[in-house]
C-alpha cells in the first residue's frame, strides 16, 4: 500500500478537503472544554455562578447534539450530496463561533447553550467526510483513506494546546474568533477543492428510514452500540471534561508544578498541557487498538482494553497524588483510545454492506456515551463533592460491556465470523 496511489486512483483534493474539515470540526467541536474554567469565571463577574451540573450540561450539549446530528447530515448526504450538506453545516458553526465572539463578556449561559448547540454541526461532520473521501478510491484503498479522513480525533488535543493560552492572552472570546475565522477558511477551501464523486465513479444508494429501523431491530447493532458508547464515549467525555476535572481535583498540585523554563505561571495553561498529553494518547492510538484486534481479534482486544479501563477507573476513584492520577488518566484514554480502533475492526465484518448506515447509529451511541458520562462526573462532584462516584459508575458501565462481550462472543464466532474474514 503505497500513499502515491491516493493522487492517482482517486481525487487527492477532495480527501484533502474532507481531512482538514473533518480535522477543524472536531477541534470546534470540543472547544468548550478547555475553555470552561474561563467561561465560567467570566459569568461569575457578571453574577452568574455555574454550579458543577450546569457546567456538565454546558460541555455536554454540543456532544449530545453532535451525535444526533450525524444521522440527519447522514441523510443529507444521501439527498443533497456531501458537498452541499458540509458546507451548510459549516456556515451555521461559523455563525455560532461568531455570535459567541461578538457577544463576547455579555453573553449568557442560555445564550451560551444555543452556542454548544450549533457546534454539535462539528461533532456531526464525521457523518460527511467519511463518506465524502471514501466515495472516490476503490475498496482496496478504503481503509487508508477512511483512516486519514477520519484522523479528526487529534483537533481536541489542538484545543488544549493552544485554547488555554489564547484565553490567557486576549480573552476566550478570542478563542471563538480564531476558530471563526479557521472555519470561514476551511469553508473557502472545502468549497474550492472537494468535488462529488461523478456517477461513474460512486453510484449512489440512498439509505430510507425504514433501513435504519431494519438495523435497530438486529441485536447486534445495540451490542455495537454499547461498546462504542463506553469506548468512544469515554473517550470524547473524558477529554471534554478534562480541564474541569484538573483544575477542580489538582489546582493547587498543577499551581506548584515547575514549568520555570516555559515561564508557565498560569495553572488553567497547565491543565491544558496536562489534558492535551492525556488526550493525545487516545486520539493516536486508535489504528493501533485495531491492528491489535487485527491480530488477537476483536473480542479479545475488547476483553484487554475494557477491563483495564475498568480497574484504572476504579483505582482513579481513590487516587489523591497528582502525578499518579495523570498517569491513569493517560492509561484509560489510551485504551478507550484502542477500543475504538477495535470496535471498528469488528463493526465491518457484521455489517460490511450497511457500513454507512452502522456508521451513523455507532457513531450516535458513542455521542450519548459521552454525554451521559460528563452529566454523570457533574452530579458527582455536585452531589458528593468529588468524582469518586463518577468513575466507579464508569467502570459499572465498562464491566456491564465486558459482560455483553461474554454473552455475544460465542455466537459472533460460529454463526457471522465463521466467513468475516477477519479473526472475532
Amino acid at each position: 500500500m503505497k500513499f502515491g496511489e491516493l493522487k492517482t486512483a482517486g481525487h487527492f483534493p477532495t480527501l484533502l478537503a474532507a481531512f482538514l474539515y473533518f480535522d477543524f470540526s472536531f477541534m470546534v467541536w470540543t472547544m468548550l472544554g478547555p475553555l470552561a474554567t474561563e467561561i465560567s469565571q467570566s459569568l461569575a463577574a457578571h453574577g452568574f455562578h455555574l454550579d458543577p451540573n450546569q457546567k456538565a450540561t454546558l460541555l455536554a450539549i454540543p456532544i449530545l447534539s453532535g451525535a444526533i446530528l450525524r444521522i440527519l447530515l447522514g441523510f443529507g448526504v444521501d439527498k443533497i450530496g456531501a458537498k452541499k450538506t458540509a458546507l451548510i453545516s459549516q456556515a451555521i458553526v461559523i455563525a455560532s463561533l461568531f455570535y459567541a465572539y461578538f457577544r463576547g463578556e455579555n453573553i449568557t449561559y442560555h445564550e451560551l447553550l444555543f452556542v454548544a448547540f450549533g457546534l454539535g454541526f462539528a461533532g456531526a461532520s464525521f457523518a460527511v467526510a467519511l463518506p465524502q473521501a471514501g466515495q472516490w478510491y476503490p475498496p482496496r484503498l478504503q481503509g487508508l483513506v477512511l483512516g486519514l479522513a477520519g484522523a479528526g480525533n487529534i483537533g481536541v488535543v489542538l484545543d488544549f494546546l493552544f485554547a488555554p493560552k489564547i484565553a490567557e492572552y486576549w480573552g476566550w472570546q478570542a478563542v471563538f474568533l480564531v476558530g471563526a475565522i479557521l472555519s470561514t477558511f476551511i469553508f473557502i477551501m472545502y468549497a474550492l477543492m472537494a468535488k462529488d464523486a461523478p456517477a461513474d465513479v460512486y453510484k449512489p444508494n440512498p439509505k430510507k428510514l425504514s433501513d435504519y429501523l431494519k438495523l435497530l431491530k438486529d441485536k447486534d447493532t445495540w451490542w455495537f452500540s454499547l461498546f462504542y458508547a463506553v469506548s468512544f464515549g469515554g473517550f470524547v467525555g473524558f477529554a471534554n471534561y478534562m480541564k474541569v476535572y484538573l483544575m477542580s481535583t489538582y489546582q493547587v498540585d498543577m499551581s506548584q508544578f515547575g514549568l520555570e523554563y516555559l515561564n508557565e505561571p498560569n495553572v488553567k495553561v497547565v491543565a491544558g498541557y496536562f489534558g492535551a498529553l492525556c488526550i493525545f494518547a487516545g486520539a493516536v492510538l486508535r489504528p493501533v487498538g485495531g491492528g491489535i484486534a487485527d491480530k488477537l481479534g476483536g473480542v479479545k482486544s475488547l476483553y484487554i482494553f475494557f477491563g483495564a479501563t475498568a480497574a484504572l477507573a476504579v483505582f482513579n476513584a481513590f487516587v489523591q497524588h497528582f502525578y499518579l492520577a495523570i498517569l491513569i488518566l493517560f492509561l484509560i484514554m489510551a485504551n478507550l483510545g484502542m477500543a475504538n480502533g477495535a470496535v471498528f475492526q469488528l463493526v465491518p465484518q457484521r455489517f460490511g454492506r450497511d457500513m454507512g448506515i452502522m456508521t451513523g447509529i455507532v457513531g450516535c451511541a458513542g455521542g450519548l456515551g459521552g454525554t451521559a458520562l460528563i452529566k454523570t462526573l457533574g452530579w458527582s462532584k455536585s452531589a458528593f463533592g468529588s468524582y469518586a462516584a463518577g468513575f466507579f459508575l464508569f467502570a459499572a458501565v465498562v464491566a456491564v460491556a465486558i459482560i455483553g462481550i461474554s454473552l455475544v462472543k460465542t455466537r459472533w464466532r460460529t454463526t457471522w465470523g465463521v466467513s468475516a474474514g477477519g479473526r472475532i
